[in-house]
């Protein structure tokens, strides 16, 4: 069994080995998308894992795994840091490596609680694989989404937005996918170490399972299409802020939102680059004239004061009535970027972000109306946190509120360069359309400005750092899937009972 198959020399540079598996997990993710790559590469960390006699040995194997994975994966915030906040260089690479590690500690835990109740409950490695690790590996992902405000990028189940696994979403979300795809690479370890019936059997049982459900419909359509514009402006980042180009940003903008109508126009985040309130007195009011006129409906990105001290970022809608009728502030805000946790006012302070300290939007907003359709807006980084997406959905359920039948997504991801951190987001996107079944749009200042359908499917994207306009046909749809209603509490159910069930049988054998 895989305990025993781990020679000295192996044993010894095992966290080397869980760190290159980890590095190489990366090209499960966009642009490449190799999913099969990362269930190999899980395999090879759970194979490290489970062949450890030391709890403290499981934990160094599995944070190497994961800070790998996430050094690979997150290498583009050194761009933000020093090439647009101005920090410099050993300091930016410093603190991309920090959070690694950080969030590298979570994989940690789960592979040494793995180890302890082994060893504690004297399971069998097959057991270990197949009950123990998958479980722990979706908790310690599910944990790094919410402790500290969380940074859930590329967490395992991104990876699987068009393989097999997709059409588990609907029902287990990403982080029940997670423990899908460890327990598929759990399957290959024992295929390897001679259980090979049982884990081809197991393993074609969930593929096939996946593939079953992703036929089945769980929404419904709502009205009919609306016409679409998602705006790309391609401000670069250096200038985006900067006084003396505010003025050619905002005729930009203006000229691209009036340029033809449709029923839906969208800029990305913060597409003003100047407080509602100090923008030229007739801009908005121009603007609200072209909705009316046309018979358009706008969502501007721009940040909105209300008070000395307090701006929140926001979209306004202006209506096809002409009026400001609509605002969504963001929630979720982006720790140092966004708002500066206590006691590192200091780091802030050595960047050049403006904005540093947004006003949090309320968790709960009401959609946007657009020709019948209602649409759920979430800014940049929101769209990370599908259980907060899914309980906006919700509220409609519970309370009456109009039921959003399409999200839009706007961000301003230019501050990561031309890097991999584009397809990625993208690919988050794509899961909270196969999560709940709706349609997401993005408007993006660089990219990747897309039409997401309700599969999760790209139906249309720009090119990346082009000035341009996608215009499109979208379908709203209606209806909630068990992860709208639900969210990730099935998953962390299941995941508790079976460890207790575990533990508990380990201690009615013992007395």
């Amino acid at each position: 069994m895989p305990s025993e198959t781990l020679s000295p020399a192996l044993s010894r540079w095992s966290p080397l080995w869980a760190m290159l598996a980890g590095a190489t997990a990366v090209l499960s993710f966009a642009p490449l998308t190799w999913w099969p790559v990362q269930i190999a590469s899980l395999a090879v960390l759970l194979w490290l894992a489970v062949a450890q006699t030391a709890v403290r040995r499981s934990a160094l194997v599995g944070w190497s795994f994961s800070f790998g994975w996430m050094v690979a994966g997150t290498h583009w915030l050194y761009t933000s840091l020093h090439d647009y906040g101005g920090l410099p260089g050993p300091m930016a690479i410093a603190a991309v490596l920090l959070l690694s590690a950080a969030m590298a500690l979570y994989a940690g835990m789960a592979m040494a609680a793995g180890t302890w109740l082994r060893l504690r409950c004297a399971l069998s490695p097959a057991a270990t694989l197949l009950l123990v690790y998958p479980p722990l590996w979706a908790i310690s992902e599910w944990l790094r989404n919410w402790v500290a405000t969380g940074f859930p990028w590329i967490v395992s189940g991104y990876a699987h937005v068009s393989s097999p696994l997709a059409g588990y979403a609907p029902l287990v979300g990403v982080y029940g996918i997670g423990w899908l795809a460890a327990l598929l690479a759990a399957c290959a370890v024992l295929a390897f170490a001679g259980r090979r019936r049982l884990a081809l059997a197991l393993g074609a049982a969930v593929m096939v399972a996946g593939l079953a459900l992703d036929q089945l419909a769980w929404t419904s359509p709502h009205g009919r299409p609306i016409s679409v514009r998602l705006l790309q402006g391609n401000v670069p980042q250096e200038m985006k802020f900067n006084p003396d180009t505010a003025n050619d940003t905002l005729a930009l903008y203006h000229d691209m939102l009036t340029e033809a109508r449709a029923d839906l126009i969208a800029t990305p985040e913060t597409a003003l680059p100047m407080m509602a309130h100090a923008l030229p007195p007739d801009y908005l009011e121009l603007l609200a004239t072209f909705a009316r006129q046309s018979k358009s409906n706008l969502l501007v990105g721009v940040p909105v004061s209300d008070g000395p001290g307090s701006y929140a970022n926001s979209l306004l809608g202006l209506g096809m009535d002409g009026a400001r009728n609509y605002r969504y502030d963001k929630h979720h805000l982006v720790p140092f970027g966004e708002f500066i946790p206590p006691g590192f006012r200091w780091f802030v302070d050595m960047m050049h972000i403006p904005l540093g300290d947004f006003t949090r939007g309320a968790v709960v907003q009401a959609p946007f109306s657009a020709a019948g359709q209602w649409v759920l807006p979430n800014i940049c980084y929101e769209d990370l946190f599908g259980e907060e997406i899914a309980d906006q959905i919700a509220a409609s359920y519970f309370s009456g509120r109009p039921q959003p039948t399409m999200m839009l997504n706007v961000s301003n991801i230019a501050w990561f360069g031309d890097s991999i951190a584009l397809p990625q987001h993208l690919q988050i996107s794509q899961m909270r359309s196969l999560e709940t079944r709706r349609p997401m749009l993005r408007a993006t200042n660089t990219g990747a400005t897309a039409i997401v359908d309700a599969r999760g499917r790209v139906q249309a994207q720009l090119q990346p750092y082009t000035k341009d306009v996608l215009s499109g046909q979208v379908q709203g749809m209606s209806g909630y899937t068990p992860y709208i209603l639900l969210g990730n509490v099935p998953v962390l159910t299941a995941a508790v009972l079976l460890l207790g069930a575990i533990w508990l049988r380990r201690r009615e054998q013992k007395s």
